[in-house]
């Protein structure tokens, strides 16, 4: 997914969140960062199975909801008589048969914005530190409109991240220790000339590979203001750093890389752990050391 990260919606061309002309520096020291307020957000509904989400065909398919106004977070909400049932999912979309438990449940978590079978993350394969971090990660937003150039961890809403995942941790009466995960940032400016439907096939087929891969827990990109600087921000989160070296494998991914130099005046690549402390109470963000 790396070069082909700051792919667009061909439906549209228009940007909600035109792009900073400056660049943001990269983190060269470790940032930590506790949360001691909660932000105003409604709870997440009580449930038994953190394993079962509401199914991915009652959520909305559109890029912009998903990325911008964090529509996956739906996906923790309690079905209720005024949606639609849907047809049980396959076995291939959930790799689980929990669903015959009931069609509008499935452990199929929308965790990009692609909402689109294939591009599922399987929760029952999960630990349980980093599924109960995924489906936290639902949440996840930008505060800022110039998040493709501003610090990282002020252009998310990680505040929520945690909250989110403090109640998921409550609800499962699990103690939440400390857990490291493997970030990858990209930062890249598009060439004029770049082929947004080419971008936007290689970026799907690139996530669809790391999907079936296994281990990453997010995947999410902004878009870029093609009137403009056309600088864009993506980025991802996997269980671990062996998972997101096997994602990156595949063929896919080699010809997003090949397309990367002709499609991108810039891209800039870096590794982080993303440390949430005790209790989901804060989080370290650093530079990623073996």
């Amino acid at each position: 997914m790396a070069p082909s990260a700051d792919i667009i919606d061909p439906s549209t061309n228009q940007s909600l969140y035109p792009a900073d002309a400056h660049a943001s520096k990269l983190f060269t020291t470790t940032e930590v960062l506790e949360i001691t307020e909660s932000p105003s957000r409604q709870d997440i509904p009580s449930s038994h199975n953190t394993n079962l989400v509401l199914h991915p065909s009652l959520i909305t398919t559109h890029f912009d909801a998903l990325r911008f106004e964090a529509a996956a977070y739906r996906q923790l909400s309690s079905a209720n008589s005024r949606q639609t049932t849907p047809k049980p999912a396959s076995d291939s979309e959930s790799g689980s048969a929990s669903n015959a438990l009931s069609p509008v449940y499935s452990t199929s978590l929308i965790s990009s914005p692609y909402n689109t079978p294939g591009h599922y993350l399987d929760l029952s394969t999960l630990s349980t530190p980093s599924r109960l971090f995924a489906l936290a990660l639902t949440a996840l937003r930008p505060t800022h409109p110039a998040y493709a150039t501003k610090p990282y961890t002020s252009s998310l809403n990680f505040d929520v991240v945690l909250r989110a995942l403090r109640q998921l941790a409550v609800q499962e009466n699990f103690e939440w220790k400390e857990t490291s995960f493997y970030v990858v940032v990209f930062r890249s400016q598009l060439r004029p000339s770049a082929d947004q439907d080419w971008l936007y096939k290689l970026d799907f087929e690139s996530h669809r590979e790391a999907c079936e891969s296994g281990g990453l827990l997010k995947y999410w990109f902004g878009k870029a203001d093609l009137e403009g600087e056309r600088r864009n921000l993506a980025t991802c989160f996997w269980a671990s750093k062996e998972d997101a070296v096997k994602g990156g494998a595949g063929p896919w991914h080699a010809k997003a890389r090949r397309a990367g130099r002709e499609m991108y005046e810039s891209i800039v690549f870096t590794t982080h752990r993303f440390t949430v402390l005790e209790g989901a109470e804060g989080y370290k963000f650093e530079g990623w050391e073996d």
